[in-house]
Formats: structure tokens, sequence, C-alpha cells
């Protein structure tokens, strides 16, 4: 790149980390218009000019701009505008939370929001008295944390006509009481049958969900992203217009991948329609060359797609082992198609038995259409069978990581180790084995489902454990290198997102950066999770600067 003339902007006093593994830390870069014009030390200074802006790191670090390669913007920009329950597991807290908003906002016709846990209740399963006797005056809808289930409560029930005769449907369970009573939970595609008489989120509710999104993305670091949910169906709501409008008025000013998903109730005749979607949807900064195949559920509530049964609360067999969303045999017509269409296929893919039928369907794709750069990618892995680690190397399949799952809390303890066996239990989040393997490592929050901060996100990549809970390592043979997990946030998901130009820091990339308050790799790896980003910068152009900056 020519480098005569001078920078726009240069930032020098401290390390400089490039995210490419063959170069050591730098100490200054400069950025002229949209673009990196120099990465390297003090030479790059002299780059300065009279109108240039330098900027002291005063020995923070600067890196790549982080990128969530697996994130729901719209639905978590939403949520934080309704009846948020995120942020504890106390019951009591939940309740008075509930009680507060629906007497702060007493002109709703429904009380909706999200975020609870299920380490709060007996058995992970909320009961509809607890609403009823807060909020009994009007339905309520509560989707918890991992919007893989929701606590309603009676009124809400009666609204959508389920009593102990209404049968669980095909993907999905109603919650009981002994005599067959609908108990106040829904599980995966259960949730539908109360969603479906929810009054709809506005446009213009979901459009301000989005910018407070992007605003809450930009304070963490976040430059760029893909929504893992766009023009859905099977019961989740379509947020693709607030994207369109965003994208056509420009305050869209990050760039999303949009992935479209897959409706599991059809077969291959909805192909035409993704390609019309992708068409209509790829305008400004906004690309949605993504098809979002989710293939089971979560392990939480046994509905994750397994090669062995769950365990029952005694340790002994079952017959459950998961479900299978999509009929593994049409997946792999179904990927194999949209790949020839070059779109991206991105799984939800949680089991092992699903990492299982995600990477059969990408050979099956590879067999027929040769290897396409169509970068397939899948994410959650809690459960990798170790057969299955080398092949996302050999069939380029990107890994594409939720660090911040891989811990001891009573999600994991309480309502998943106790229900599988010991061999697979040790198959999670094998983040080491996969690296090892040579596999390319992404990562993302799948925000709102857990906090969006890459940073902590990383600590549990690094540590495996949560800042600060003093738990003992989980699986502690899977650790990343910081490194690595950087990498991860950076270059992994910048490449998941078909974003050559972003993710490392050269000469030429987009100018999309990141100034942390620390050198997190002078601390020791339990300070990580401590680190502030102070300054957010997207094609040169500031968009955050922390109030201490």
């Amino acid at each position: 790149m020519d480098t005569t003339g001078t920078a726009d902007l240069i930032f020098t006093g401290g390390p400089v980390f490039t995210g490419d593994p063959g170069r050591g830390p730098e100490t200054a870069l400069a950025v002229r218009g949209d673009r990196i014009l120099a990465v390297g030390g003090a030479e790059v200074t002299e780059l300065a000019g009279p109108r240039t802006e330098v900027v002291d790191l005063r020995g923070r670090m600067l890196l790549p701009g982080f990128q969530d390669a697996h994130v729901h913007a719209v639905m978590g920009g939403v949520e934080l505008g309704q009846c948020d329950l995120t942020g504890t597991t106390e019951l009591t807290d939940y309740l008075a939370r509930i009680d507060a908003y629906a007497r702060t906002h007493p002109d709703e016709s429904w009380i909706v929001g999200g975020g609870w846990s299920m380490e709060s209740f007996p058995g992970g399963v909320p009961g509809r008295e607890l609403l009823d006797a807060v909020a009994g005056d009007r339905p309520v809808y509560l989707t918890n944390r991992d919007h893989h289930g929701a606590w309603v409560n009676s009124k809400a029930l009666a609204l959508a006509g389920i009593t102990a005769a209404t049968p669980d449907p095909v993907d999905g369970r109603i919650d009981r009481e002994p005599g067959g009573a609908p108990s106040g939970g829904l599980q995966e595609g259960a949730m539908s049958l109360v969603a479906a008489v929810v009054p709809a989120v506005t446009p213009a509710q979901r459009l301000a969900g989005l910018l407070r999104a992007q605003r809450l993305l930009h304070e963490l670091g976040i430059t760029a992203w893909q929504d893992a949910m766009l023009c859905a169906t099977n019961g989740y709501p379509d947020i693709s217009d607030a994207y369109r409008t965003a994208a056509t008025d420009g305050s869209l000013l990050s760039t999303v991948v949009g992935a479209l998903w897959w409706d599991r109730e059809r077969d291959a005749g909805q192909l035409p329609e993704l390609v019309a979607k992708r068409a209509e949807l790829s305008v400004g900064r906004l690309r949605c060359g993504s098809v979002k195949f989710m293939l089971d559920g979560v392990a939480e509530n046994f509905t994750a797609a397994m090669t062995t049964p769950y365990r029952d609360g005694h340790g002994c067999a079952t017959t459950n082992s998961g479900l299978s969303f999509i009929d593994p045999v049409a997946l792999r017509g179904y990927v194999t198609a949209v790949d020839a269409l070059d779109f991206q296929p991105h799984f939800h893919a949680l089991g092992d038995r699903a990492v299982r039928e995600a990477l059969d369907a990408i050979a099956a794709a590879r067999a027929a259409n040769g290897r396409r750069d169509t970068r397939p990618h899948l994410a959650h892995l809690q459960v990798v069978h170790p057969q299955d680690v080398p092949r996302f190397r050999s069939l380029g399949a990107t890994a594409t990581i939720q660090a911040l799952w891989a811990t001891h809390e009573p999600q994991m303890d309480e309502l998943t180790l106790p229900f599988l066996d010991p061999e697979p239990a040790g198959w999670q989040y094998p983040f080491g084995d996969l690296h090892r393997a040579g596999a390319t490592l992404a990562a993302g929050s799948d925000w709102p489902v857990s906090s969006p901060d890459p940073l902590r996100g990383i600590h549990v990549a690094v540590n495996r454990a949560l800042p600060g809970s003093g738990a003992e390592a989980f699986l502690p043979g899977q650790r990343l290198e910081l490194a690595t997990a950087l990498r991860a946030y950076t270059s992994g998901s910048a490449f998941v997102n078909h974003r050559d130009d972003t993710g490392t820091l050269r000469a030429g990339h987009q100018a999309d950066l990141v100034v942390l308050d620390r050198d997190v790799f002078a601390g020791p790896p339990q300070a990580i999770a401590e680190a502030r980003v102070a300054l957010t910068y997207i094609r040169g152009e500031r968009v955050h600067a922390a109030p201490d900056a």
C-alpha cells in the first residue's frame, strides 16, 4: 500500500496486537480514511502531519475490532426494553422485577420479557402460580436465558387454549403437573403455542432494539457480527425489517451478516424464497448470504441431540436421546442445495449427534459440489464426539464457540452433568482439542442467551472458569492460550463473515479497531475479564469512547 503522505489517525505508545500469528506485537498503527496505512514501530509516527490525530495509548492495548459470529442483536436490544430478568438467578428478584414492571407499565396488555435461568427452579421448570400471584390480571410470557423455554401464567395458557388435553408438539414439550395440566413451562416448539397469541413487537420497537443493541456492542468493542436468525419462522419473530431499515438509512454502522432461517417444517421448496430474500436484504452494510439450520435444542431440557441417551434423576439411562429438528438424511440434500447456491450453511448444533449430522451434511455438499468458498460453521458445540473433532479441519468447517458456557455453574453442575453419561460429559466444549486438530475457531456470544462481552468469553476460554467464581476449572485440558482466544473473536469470526480485510491489523485492511484499558498479556489470566474497552473505531471513525478514555 502507498504510504506516502500523511495519516489521519495514529496510535502510539502501547502494544499493538496484530492478530497475525507470524508477527509479534508492534507499537504503532496509522490510519488514512477507512483503511490501515501502516503498522510497525516508531517509524509509523513519521506519517503524522499537521492535521493528524494522535492517540497516545499510554500502555493500553490496540487490537482488531471484535466480531461476533453468532448473536441475536435485535432480540437482545428489544429485550433490554422489556421485563428484564437477566443478571440474577434469585427467584425473589425475578418476582420483584415482574411486579415492578407490571406496576410501571399498566397500559401493556401482556407482560413480555425474559432472561431467567433454569437453575432457579426445581428441575429447571418454573410454575405458573408464581406469576399468577404477582401478575395474574394479565397474561405473562417470559423466555429463559437460552430462549429454548418459556415461563407463562394461567391467563396466557388460557388465551392460547392450552389444557391438559393439548398434545405436545413434535418439536417441543408442555411441562405438566401430575394430573396433566400445564404447569407453566414450555420447552422448544411448545413455546410457539403461546408466542402465537402474544402481541407482535412493532417495526419501530424492533428498529429501536437494533440501535440499542448496536450501541451496547460498540461499547464492548464489537465492530461486526452475524445475526443468527433473520426471516425466522417456527414460532420465532422475524426481525429482518429492522436491519433493512437501518442498512438503508445508514444508521447501521457495523457490517452485519444475516443468517436466513431455514423453516424446519418445510422442504427444499423454500430455496427460491431464500435466494429472493438474500437479494432483498443485501443492502448497505448488511449481507444475507448465510442460511441457519437449527438442528437440535439444549442439554438442560434434554432436547440436545445426543448419541447416547440422557440419564434420569437416579442416574439410570432413559429412552430419550434428544431431538433432531431436521431429518438428518434430508438435511444433507438441503445443505448441498444451499451450498450450490453460494450460501453459507450455519448450524445450531449442540449435542454430539447434531454435530455429526451437520458434519455429514457438509461432507455430502463437498462430495456433490466440490470445495466451494461457502465457509460453513457450527455454533455451540457443547458435546463433540472425539471421532468428529478432526472432521472440522478435513471438511473446512469452522467451530464457532460460545466460550462463556464452558464453566462450572449451576446450569452445568445441576441441570446437565447429572443427566449425561460420564464419557460424553467429558467431551463438552472441546476448544483445545479442536484447535490442536487444526480447526478454524470463530467465536460468538449467542446474546441475549449470555453476555455479549467478548472479554468475559475470552476469560473463560483461557481459564475455563467464570470471572471471580473461585470454581475449579471445567475440563482444564480444553483451555485456549490467550492469543488463540483473541484470534477466535477477531480473525476467526472475520473469516466466517467473509470479511477478509478485517480481523487482523495489516496495511490495507479496514480500520476496525479496539483499544483496551490495559495490556491483557501483561497481567495474570485470572484478570482478563477486568479489562474494559476504552475506544472503538469502525472504518477509522470513533463509535465509542469510555468516559475515562
